[in-house]
């Protein structure tokens, strides 16, 4: 829901931060594959329960996802990077609940499995649209210039990163009912 007017406000610093890259060599595949490694530290750090580390590597993951785009506009947008930014941007975006429910299964197993179970439901519409639009020679340049064109929804990547890093900075708010076996519920009932 957010994407669309936030495009306005953050593509043209990344089309500047993309300009020394492009410069340096960098491609967009290399911005993709770099931000996807960093995504799969930020899963890992915070599986073991490093939330700071985890939203700090995780914002960086976005950043190099936009810039992938800048990059990507700067040259010419291919069918792989499409394919490889979208395949990416959803292994981290299911990832991250599965770091939490890692971290603390007892508390964190249900509401990952939910966000997860949401994530493949938005993926699924979201991937048929553009299998349909392509068909049918639809495009827009509503969310910037893209390989492939989607229907915008109520929950969009900036939805999903703002709700990331609410979880990172405040992990027990996304737990449910606390098992008193638990390891979140017995940290928390010492204190």
């Amino acid at each position: 829901m957010l994407d669309a007017p936030l495009r306005r406000l953050i593509d043209p610093p990344l089309d500047r931060l993309s300009g020394p890259l492009a410069r340096h060599g960098w491609s967009a595949n290399l911005a993709t594959a770099i931000g996807f490694a960093i995504g799969l530290g930020a899963m890992a750090a915070i599986a073991h329960r490093a939330h700071g580390l985890g939203l700090g590597l995780l914002l960086l993951n976005r950043l190099l996802d936009g810039l992938d785009g800048a990059l990507a506009r700067r040259s010419a947008l291919t069918d792989l990077g499409g394919f490889l930014d979208i395949v990416c941007d959803f292994i981290i975006y299911s990832g991250v609940p599965l770091a939490f429910a890692l971290a603390d299964p007892g508390a964190n197993a249900l509401p990952a499995a939910f966000l997860i179970f949401s994530f493949i439901g938005t993926a699924t519409s979201f991937l048929a649209y553009a299998i349909m639009a392509a068909k049918r020679g639809i495009t827009s340049d509503l969310r910037g210039k893209k390989s492939l064109y989607y229907l915008g929804g109520l929950t969009e990547g900036a939805e999903t990163i703002v709700a990331f890093v609410l979880a990172c900075l405040w992990p027990a708010w996304c737990s449910s009912p606390m098992d008193p076996t638990t390891p979140s519920a017995r940290s928390t009932s010492r204190s």
